[in-house]
């Protein structure tokens, strides 16, 4: 260490903090000062950032590095953002080390947790830190633990320079100049199409096969459809006919990924503390109806943390036994459900997590279940079936576009397609959509897009017309049944929506009663 005897040296590394998903830069500041020895962290840090510095004392002692008489003070900038993560420890750890050792590498960012021999930790906070940075081009070389590579090699453009502890990565700033590092060639899967030079992954793994279901051709084929365009559905039929089993074979259907979607998938899992498997497949969440409203949208008492609706973004949200669900909780799911987004307040933090999810709701006629049986009687009451009914909002279900009354089992009928044939299909429908360069695909288009890409022949024209006169629908009806319609042309492979594709939508629409 230099002598500080005649002038006191200031280094200061990179790091961040992260609030919802969004990474914001803090410049970690270190001065050793003559004094009584002393240690301490300012800057609004929290509880873990304050421990570091044991974590930090331990792992110099354990790294042969001699604390300094002298008065330590780190200080994260800028001081009025509230900063957590034990991602922290590098860099402090590093600065005390490095003491009169003017730092050269100034635009390199240092994160990892250390242990208390010394060892460098990763975080679950990592990915989402720095793939926020690279988001906003703020980095470009970083730091980082070893173990963290196999993840964050993922992201592309930034140039990582793994250390496994405190001691090799305080001789990598020390150097002259900082190592070559060679960029991997990934590969999310062994299918990829590219459609206008750009790259999307999918995989053939069908888990769960549509093969499975016996007869059921009517709500197999809302699926399809469903899947093919990210259109929301509600099935509606008897207990143990095939409601359940079709959502959860649904995720295997569904359209390819590029990068970027595969990417803010593992942001949200590495949130809730899931190993992401970086592979092209969507997410599919089912919470249960008794879960809180804190678990399914996220939040907490003093953070607002990640929740369902979030990590389901991307994916398929499922809901099971609908009408059991709080109706204060289905209520607050129509703003995700149109906006995209999950907004969640708490006095010391305000977040917005990505909320663009497919949702498949699943219930029985009614609560005995045996309205639409041939064989069983229903039990219920007039009242019962009122009360029942009236737990799905009108503003609620009018934001699904897909409604589905399922058949009774018939056992002894055959599989009327297989998922590869089905996702066959969708990725065909999904290479017309992004042929016609939409942004979104048919089910998530917004109101302008609609009217671009939505387009009628004469007698559609003339049919909508009609329909809009006889069943009286809404804005948002009309504009439901033109998104399915378009979706249903672009399995039929048409460019313009003709009268049998908007027969077909319309069949789907919903009724005066569920």
């Amino acid at each position: 260490m230099e002598s500080l005897e005649n002038e006191i040296v200031v280094n200061s590394l990179k790091c961040a903090s992260i609030e919802g998903t969004q990474a914001k830069p803090v410049e970690v500041e270190g001065s050793l000062t003559k004094g009584l020895p002393a240690f301490s962290v300012v800057g609004l840090a929290s509880s873990d950032i304050q421990e570091a510095k044991e974590r930090a004392k331990s792992a110099l002692i354990a790294s042969g590095f001699e604390l300094p008489p002298l008065k330590i003070t780190i200080n994260l900038s800028p001081s009025d953002i509230k900063k957590s993560g034990t991602h922290f420890d590098l860099s402090i750890a590093i600065l005390v080390a490095l003491g009169g050792f003017k730092i050269k590498h100034k635009n390199i960012y240092v994160f990892g947790e250390l242990g208390l021999d010394g060892k460098v930790k990763s975080s679950s906070l990592l990915f989402p830190l720095i793939l926020s940075l690279k988001e906003q081009g703020l980095i470009k070389y970083a730091i980082v633990p070893k173990e963290a590579l196999k993840s964050l090699k993922f992201i592309k453009n930034v140039t990582f320079f793994g250390v496994e502890s405190l001691a090799e990565a305080i001789e990598l700033l020390k150097s002259e100049t900082l190592p070559a590092v060679e960029e991997e060639n990934l590969n999310y899967s062994t299918k990829k199409i590219d459609i206008k030079g750009k790259a999307y992954y999918y995989l053939e793994e069908y888990k769960e096969d549509f093969s499975q279901i016996k007869g059921q051709e009517l709500a197999v084929r809302a699926a399809l459809i469903s899947a093919a365009g990210m259109h929301n559905m509600l099935l509606n039929g008897n207990p143990g006919s095939g409601k359940s089993m079709i959502a959860k074979r649904l995720r295997y259907i569904l359209p390819p990924l590029c990068e970027e979607e595969i990417l803010a998938i593992a942001r949200h899992q590495f949130l809730a503390g899931i190993e992401p498997d970086f592979k092209p497949l969507r997410p599919f969440r089912s919470p249960h109806h008794t879960a809180t409203s804190a678990a399914i949208f996220g939040g907490g008492s003093h953070s607002a943390k990640i929740g369902e609706v979030a990590l389901a973004s991307g994916g398929i949200l499922f809901f099971d036994e609908l009408p059991h669900f709080q109706s204060k909780t289905l209520e607050a799911l129509r703003e995700p459900m149109q906006d995209k987004i999950v907004n969640i307040a708490r006095v010391n933090s305000k977040v917005s997590y990505s909320a663009d999810f497919l949702f498949i709701g699943a219930m029985n006629p009614c609560p005995c279940g045996n309205m639409l049986s041939k064989t069983k009687e229903c039990r219920c009451t007039d009242l019962e079936l009122k009360r029942y009914q009236n737990r799905l909002s009108d503003p609620f279900l009018d934001r699904i576009e897909l409604f589905v009354t399922m058949q009774e089992v018939d056992f002894n009928a055959p599989a009327s397609t297989n998922s590869k044939t089905m996702h066959s299909q969708v990725i065909e429908a999904f290479k017309a959509q992004k042929n016609r360069d939409q942004i979104r695909l048919n089910g998530k288009l917004l109101e302008d897009e609609i009217e671009t890409y939505c387009i009628l022949n004469k007698e559609a024209k003339e049919l909508l017309e009609q329909a809009i006169v006889r069943f009286g629908l809404s804005y948002r009806a009309i504009a439901n049944i033109k998104k399915v319609a378009r979706t249903v042309a672009d399995l039929n492979q048409n460019e313009i929506i003709g009268k049998k594709e908007l027969l077909e939508a319309l069949s789907y629409r919903k009724r005066t009663a569920i």
